[in-house]
């Protein structure tokens, strides 16, 4: 799904912003005005008209209090606090929400500050300009990506088609493992199935418990998207640039041409879904799956930081998640600070079979786990 490894207004519209922006500056000049320069002579204080006077020189001026723009006061002072009192910087506020929760990325020049609110807290960040380093949380950290096969808005019930751990080590390092729909298992429900069931009994958190039964990974949630949520996703984003290895009619119904693209909703969705043309069949399937991921991220990155608070406000409307704006506000800035071409992706492997019920069953071997184990890190 779009990053973003990717939404109500996700600022306020420019009417509304740039009063903001102009208060700030009229205030501090206010603010200069009362503290600069002498005071007017008074009649009882003025000097003979023949006393002699030498010129002063002017006084230097104040730098200008640091300023945001787009943001309210209370994100203005969080801000400030960084900056520990450093005049004369100027910064600009991308806003979104996650959930009921609100979420800032604030940036001046390489600067990236990270906020959630209402009553805004500094979560993260990075901040070249004051010799400080990324914070965006302790690595490595891992996060479950999941695809519903629901064809409305509601989930429950449905079974999650789509499984993919995405970690990252909080040093430039990122890696993604998929698994197959059809691997064999125990579930955190009870008893053995596929592993996509656990969704269907017990919801996000089941589903967690199961793969992180599976991974030895400790997960720290979830995100999860139906058919629906996923096409509005694409399409509120303004597409997706994706690169189709080949050319394949999914149902029946739509044609997707191969080549470089900006994919729409529909298409995307097809590529994610599509896996009978394909040799290997659900293996194949995840790896397109995993394409998306990247292509979402390496989407994010070209359009800068600054995106994020769109992305997550667009993500949040269409999507379920168990993680609050702190934790997905900084994992997902993580992606900014990643190349994309050097994530490395696969997908673990088993041996097709049948279940006792003659259910065809991807077994899990003795090389099934080996790629958690290389992720164990937070990289591939």
């Amino acid at each position: 799904m779009p990053s973003a490894f990717p939404l109500a207004s996700p600022r306020p519209p420019a009417a509304r912003r740039r009063p903001v922006a102009v208060a700030s500056v009229a205030t501090a000049a206010l603010l200069l005005a009362g503290c600069t320069g002498d005071p007017a002579p008074t009649a009882s204080s003025a000097a003979p008209t023949t006393a002699t006077t030498s010129a002063t020189p002017s006084p230097s001026p104040t730098p200008a209090a640091l300023t945001v723009e787009g943001a309210d006061a209370a994100l203005t002072k969080a801000v400030a606090a960084v900056y520990e009192g450093r005049t004369g910087v100027e910064a600009k506020a991308s806003l979104g929400t996650w959930g009921k929760e609100k979420v800032a990325v604030v940036t001046s020049g390489d600067d990236v500050t990270l906020a959630v609110g209402p009553r805004w807290k500094v979560v993260g960040g990075w901040w070249p300009s004051l010799d400080k380093g990324p914070s965006l949380g302790k690595g490595p950290r891992f996060v479950l990506v999941m695809g519903s096969d629901s064809r409305s808005t509601n989930l429950e019930g449905s079974r999650a088609d789509t499984l993919q751990v995405v970690g990252v080590d909080g040093k430039g390092g990122a890696g993604v493992v998929g698994i197959p729909r059809d691997l064999y298992v125990p579930l955190s429900t009870g008893g053995s199935s596929k592993i996509n069931a656990a969704f269907a009994y017990g919801g996000g958190r089941a589903q967690v418990r199961t793969v992180e039964s599976l991974s030895g990974l400790p997960l720290e949630g979830y995100v999860v998207t139906g058919f629906s949520g996923f096409r509005k996703i694409v399409d509120d984003a303004g597409g997706l640039p994706l690169t189709i290895a080949r050319s394949f009619t999914f149902l029946g119904l739509l044609d997707v041409k191969k080549g470089r693209q900006t994919a729409d909703g529909n298409t995307v969705l097809a590529y994610a879904r599509e896996r009978k043309s394909l040799p290997d069949g659900d293996f194949g399937r995840s790896r397109h799956q995993q394409e998306i991921i990247l292509a979402a991220a390496a989407a994010a990155k070209s359009q800068g930081v600054g995106s994020l608070a769109r992305a997550m406000t667009i993500t949040s409307r269409h999507s379920e998640t168990d993680l609050g704006a702190e934790e997905a506000l900084t994992f997902l800035a993580t992606f900014y600070r990643v190349d994309p071409r050097k994530i490395g992706h696969t997908v673990v492997d088993g041996a097709i079979g049948t279940s006792a019920d003659g259910q065809s069953i991807v077994k899990v071997t003795s090389s099934t786990r080996t790629p958690f184990r290389r992720l164990a890190d937070g990289r591939l």
